[in-house]
């Protein structure tokens, strides 16, 4: 049997077919109970997916176990919050360190792989990446289903809104959160 020590490591371009995989099949998987049928698929088709813009700058990991692939996750410089490159309308400005938190972005599990740590583990590698990079605190879009995860992580809930999808028929709620770098501790200036 092949080695099952999770092992983090970039993303690469490569990889961006096994990802969109991984996370539609994490989506639709992990998303029932928090989210309808109909809202799971609109947001899988419209916002879910890889942003290969973090796969260029290096910010996108993957972790693999047995040599497959079972998690990603990443942080961004950039101004976008959340989705992957169809969910794109805007460009994307680079973020100042001393004044803006990091995007944390797009993390998934494989749903077979789910509440092993590997969320926890993709969270602690973008933090120190984030804070080497300068950022000294952090924010993300959370879908309902990665709340608990980001709570426990030591995010707050800033602002509850809705995704307007399916060409607004399709309202999907999202949390915007926030936390320092460090767990509790934001740094003041």
């Amino acid at each position: 049997m092949a080695d099952q020590t999770p092992i983090l490591r970039v993303a690469l371009a490569q990889d961006v077919a096994v990802l969109q995989a991984l996370i539609e099949r994490s989506a639709r998987a992990l998303s029932v109970g928090f989210y309808t049928q109909e809202q799971i698929a609109a947001v899988t088709r419209e916002v879910f997916g890889v942003d290969s813009q973090l796969v260029a700058d290096g910010s996108y990991y993957a972790i693999e176990c047995g040599g497959e692939i079972v998690a990603c996750g990443g942080w961004g410089k950039r101004s976008t919050s959340y989705g992957g490159d169809q969910a794109k309308s805007k460009p994307e400005r680079l973020l100042d360190p001393a004044t803006e938190p990091a995007k944390i972005r797009a993390f998934f599990v494989d749903p077979a792989m789910a509440r092993r740590g590997l969320g926890s583990m993709l969270m602690a590698h973008c933090a120190s990446e984030a804070a080497a990079a300068g950022f000294t605190r952090l924010e993300l879009v959370a879908t309902m289903p990665g709340v608990p995860l980001y709570e426990a992580l030591g995010f707050s809930p800033v602002e509850q809104f809705d995704l307007a999808l399916g060409q607004g028929s399709v309202m999907v709620p999202v949390l915007l959160m926030r936390r320092g770098q460090t767990r509790g501790q934001v740094r003041r200036t």
